[in-house]
Protein backbone atom coordinates (compact mmCIF):
# COMPACT_ATOMS: atom_id res chain seq x y z
CA UNK A 1 0.00 0.00 0.00
CA UNK A 2 1.67 3.40 -1.18
CA UNK A 3 1.20 5.78 1.90
CA UNK A 4 0.25 9.68 1.07
CA UNK A 5 4.15 10.99 1.79
CA UNK A 6 5.16 8.36 -1.33
CA UNK A 7 2.83 9.59 -3.21
CA UNK A 8 3.76 13.48 -2.88
CA UNK A 9 7.59 12.51 -3.28
CA UNK A 10 6.16 10.22 -6.95
CA UNK A 11 4.43 12.84 -8.11
CA UNK A 12 7.86 15.53 -7.12
CA UNK A 13 9.96 13.06 -8.79
CA UNK A 14 8.06 12.81 -11.63
CA UNK A 15 7.64 16.53 -12.30
CA UNK A 16 11.46 17.23 -12.02
CA UNK A 17 11.86 14.64 -14.48
CA UNK A 18 9.37 16.15 -16.84
CA UNK A 19 11.39 19.73 -16.54
CA UNK A 20 14.31 17.88 -17.01
CA UNK A 21 13.37 16.31 -20.15
CA UNK A 22 11.52 19.97 -21.31
CA UNK A 23 15.33 21.44 -20.61
CA UNK A 24 17.27 18.83 -22.62
CA UNK A 25 14.60 18.90 -25.81
CA UNK A 26 13.15 22.52 -25.79
CA UNK A 27 14.52 25.48 -27.96
CA UNK A 28 15.89 27.96 -25.74
CA UNK A 29 15.60 30.73 -27.77
CA UNK A 30 11.91 30.30 -26.76
CA UNK A 31 12.76 31.12 -23.02
CA UNK A 32 11.05 34.33 -22.68
CA UNK A 33 12.76 37.25 -21.26
CA UNK A 34 11.30 38.67 -17.92
CA UNK A 35 12.32 42.42 -19.48
CA UNK A 36 9.76 42.63 -22.32
CA UNK A 37 7.71 45.17 -21.13
CA UNK A 38 9.74 47.21 -18.90
CA UNK A 39 11.54 49.84 -19.15
CA UNK A 40 15.13 49.09 -20.78
CA UNK A 41 17.97 49.68 -18.52
CA UNK A 42 20.00 53.22 -19.03
CA UNK A 43 23.21 52.84 -19.93
CA UNK A 44 26.36 54.40 -21.36
CA UNK A 45 29.41 53.43 -22.84
CA UNK A 46 32.23 54.19 -25.20
CA UNK A 47 31.64 54.74 -28.38
CA UNK A 48 33.81 52.19 -31.00
CA UNK A 49 36.34 53.84 -32.84
CA UNK A 50 36.05 57.45 -30.79
CA UNK A 51 35.86 56.45 -27.49
CA UNK A 52 32.93 59.24 -27.19
CA UNK A 53 30.29 58.50 -24.67
CA UNK A 54 26.93 57.34 -25.60
CA UNK A 55 23.87 57.29 -24.22
CA UNK A 56 20.52 55.51 -24.41
CA UNK A 57 19.41 58.68 -23.32
CA UNK A 58 20.33 59.95 -26.43
CA UNK A 59 17.41 58.16 -28.38
CA UNK A 60 14.59 58.68 -26.14
CA UNK A 61 11.60 58.94 -27.87
CA UNK A 62 12.78 56.84 -30.53
CA UNK A 63 12.41 53.54 -31.62
CA UNK A 64 15.36 51.36 -31.06
CA UNK A 65 16.99 47.93 -31.72
CA UNK A 66 20.04 47.46 -29.59
CA UNK A 67 22.36 44.62 -31.18
CA UNK A 68 24.47 42.70 -28.47
CA UNK A 69 27.57 40.90 -30.85
CA UNK A 70 31.16 40.22 -30.52
CA UNK A 71 34.12 39.44 -33.16
CA UNK A 72 34.95 36.15 -31.73
CA UNK A 73 31.29 35.22 -32.20
CA UNK A 74 30.38 33.18 -35.18
CA UNK A 75 26.64 33.74 -35.07
CA UNK A 76 27.24 37.21 -35.26
CA UNK A 77 28.97 37.10 -38.70
CA UNK A 78 25.64 35.05 -40.36
CA UNK A 79 23.67 37.92 -38.53
CA UNK A 80 25.96 40.77 -39.62
CA UNK A 81 24.45 41.29 -43.12
CA UNK A 82 21.05 41.28 -42.55
CA UNK A 83 21.39 44.00 -39.43
CA UNK A 84 23.58 46.02 -41.67
CA UNK A 85 20.19 45.34 -44.21
CA UNK A 86 17.71 46.33 -41.11
CA UNK A 87 19.82 49.86 -40.52
CA UNK A 88 19.51 50.70 -43.97
CA UNK A 89 15.80 49.86 -44.56
CA UNK A 90 15.13 52.26 -41.50
CA UNK A 91 17.78 54.94 -41.07
CA UNK A 92 15.73 57.42 -42.65
CA UNK A 93 13.31 57.59 -40.50
CA UNK A 94 14.08 59.85 -37.61
CA UNK A 95 12.09 57.94 -34.82
CA UNK A 96 14.72 55.10 -35.24
CA UNK A 97 18.23 54.02 -33.89
CA UNK A 98 20.47 50.90 -34.27
CA UNK A 99 23.24 50.61 -32.23
CA UNK A 100 25.86 47.60 -31.88
CA UNK A 101 27.10 46.53 -28.47
CA UNK A 102 30.44 44.83 -28.68
CA UNK A 103 30.31 42.76 -25.84
CA UNK A 104 33.66 41.27 -24.10
CA UNK A 105 36.03 42.07 -26.75
CA UNK A 106 39.08 43.71 -27.95
CA UNK A 107 38.89 46.91 -29.36
CA UNK A 108 41.21 46.16 -32.07
CA UNK A 109 39.47 43.08 -32.88
CA UNK A 110 35.92 44.97 -33.15
CA UNK A 111 37.65 47.33 -35.33
CA UNK A 112 38.67 45.33 -37.97
CA UNK A 113 35.56 42.83 -37.74
CA UNK A 114 33.41 46.06 -39.09
CA UNK A 115 36.29 46.87 -41.38
CA UNK A 116 35.57 42.87 -43.12
CA UNK A 117 32.31 42.57 -42.70
CA UNK A 118 30.94 46.48 -43.14
CA UNK A 119 29.35 49.09 -41.04
CA UNK A 120 26.21 51.55 -41.53
CA UNK A 121 25.35 51.64 -37.58
CA UNK A 122 26.62 52.91 -34.55
CA UNK A 123 28.82 50.88 -31.97
CA UNK A 124 30.01 51.06 -28.46
CA UNK A 125 31.54 49.08 -25.99
CA UNK A 126 30.94 46.79 -22.98
CA UNK A 127 34.68 45.75 -22.23
CA UNK A 128 33.61 44.37 -18.93
CA UNK A 129 29.88 42.87 -19.55
CA UNK A 130 28.66 45.73 -17.56
CA UNK A 131 25.98 46.71 -19.71
CA UNK A 132 25.13 43.16 -21.13
CA UNK A 133 24.76 41.87 -17.47
CA UNK A 134 21.73 45.18 -16.65
CA UNK A 135 19.96 43.34 -19.98
CA UNK A 136 20.56 39.50 -18.78
CA UNK A 137 22.81 38.42 -21.78
CA UNK A 138 23.94 35.20 -21.33
CA UNK A 139 25.66 34.90 -25.21
CA UNK A 140 25.88 36.41 -28.86
CA UNK A 141 24.14 37.57 -30.59
CA UNK A 142 21.14 38.92 -28.44
CA UNK A 143 19.08 41.84 -29.49
CA UNK A 144 16.35 44.28 -28.22
CA UNK A 145 14.03 45.92 -29.72
CA UNK A 146 12.67 49.16 -27.82
CA UNK A 147 9.63 51.58 -28.29
CA UNK A 148 9.23 54.85 -28.05
CA UNK A 149 8.29 55.22 -24.81
CA UNK A 150 11.54 53.13 -23.88
CA UNK A 151 9.83 49.64 -23.05
CA UNK A 152 11.41 46.79 -24.16
CA UNK A 153 9.05 44.92 -26.45
CA UNK A 154 10.83 42.24 -28.34
CA UNK A 155 14.45 40.01 -27.70
CA UNK A 156 15.77 37.94 -30.04
CA UNK A 157 18.54 34.84 -28.75
CA UNK A 158 20.66 34.02 -31.53
CA UNK A 159 21.08 35.39 -34.93
CA UNK A 160 18.35 37.39 -37.44
CA UNK A 161 18.54 35.31 -40.33
CA UNK A 162 15.72 33.65 -42.41
CA UNK A 163 12.25 33.81 -40.92
CA UNK A 164 13.59 35.54 -37.89
CA UNK A 165 14.89 38.60 -40.03
CA UNK A 166 11.16 38.86 -41.68
CA UNK A 167 9.29 38.70 -38.38
CA UNK A 168 11.63 41.32 -36.97
CA UNK A 169 11.00 43.34 -39.55
CA UNK A 170 7.62 43.22 -40.24
CA UNK A 171 6.04 42.22 -36.87
CA UNK A 172 8.08 44.10 -34.53
CA UNK A 173 10.28 47.13 -36.43
CA UNK A 174 8.01 48.44 -38.65
CA UNK A 175 4.71 47.64 -36.11
CA UNK A 176 6.27 50.12 -33.43
CA UNK A 177 7.88 52.85 -36.13
CA UNK A 178 3.98 52.93 -37.24
CA UNK A 179 2.87 53.84 -33.19
CA UNK A 180 1.36 49.92 -32.57
CA UNK A 181 2.65 48.07 -29.90
CA UNK A 182 4.30 44.89 -30.81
Amino acid sequence: MIKGWHIVLLLGLTGLLWLFYLGLWGDPHAIPTVLIGTAAPRFSGPELGTGKTVSLDEFQGKVVVLNFWASWCQECQLEHQNLQAIYKEFSQNPDFMMLGVDYQDKESDAQEYLRTFGNNFRHIRDPNGVISIDYGVYGVPETFVFDRKGIIRHKQVGPIVGSTYTYLVNEVIRPLLQGQQS
